[in-house]
């Protein structure tokens, strides 16, 4: 599992850069609720553009592009065959069949869109969930990395930077 001291390693080169986070999943099916979770933490704590898009993307990309920002973290439930609850932090060309997200847009599709009218640095951070049905609640490994997760972006965006 990566430790907090890695992520924020990995989340470093990020620092200081015009950001949007966006969250996607649907906030009733369980563990598939990590993205708008972790906008809803990260609301005023953090200097980055922070958009939930709960399980409508589509409708925010000309909104990322107008603000023309240098990075764009894209936040969503995310099996990629890791332990429950681990992040992952991915390039958009590493995304293939082995991440799978819930969402009816490909992922890939939803970057190409937004890149068509801006130049920008997009990554994909995936939460590994334990169940995604409707109904259940966030599982406690998914709790605990929404957390951990909000820690991390608020360190590398901190609101008085």
């Amino acid at each position: 599992m990566n430790t907090g001291q890695d992520l924020l390693r990995q989340f470093d080169p990020f620092r200081d850069s015009a950001a949007v986070i966006v969250g996607i999943g649907n906030i009733l099916k369980g563990d598939d609720a990590a993205g708008p979770l972790l906008c809803e933490r990260l609301a005023g704590k953090v200097s980055a553009e922070v958009i939930d898009a709960g399980t409508v993307p589509e409708n925010y990309i000309q909104t990322i592009a107008r603000k023309k920002p240098q990075t764009l973290l894209i936040v969503d439930a995310m099996d990629f065959g890791a332990s429950p609850g681990e992040i992952g932090l991915f390039k958009v060309e590493q995304l293939g069949s082995a991440a799978i997200s819930t969402h009816t847009l490909s992922p890939r599709l939803f970057v190409d869109l937004i890149r068509r009218d801006v130049e920008i640095d997009v990554h994909f951070i995936g939460i590994q969930p334990v169940q995604t049905q409707l109904g259940k609640p966030v599982s406690a490994q998914v709790a605990e990395a929404i957390k951990r997760l909000s820690h991390i972006l608020a360190g590398v965006f901190p609101v008085n930077a």
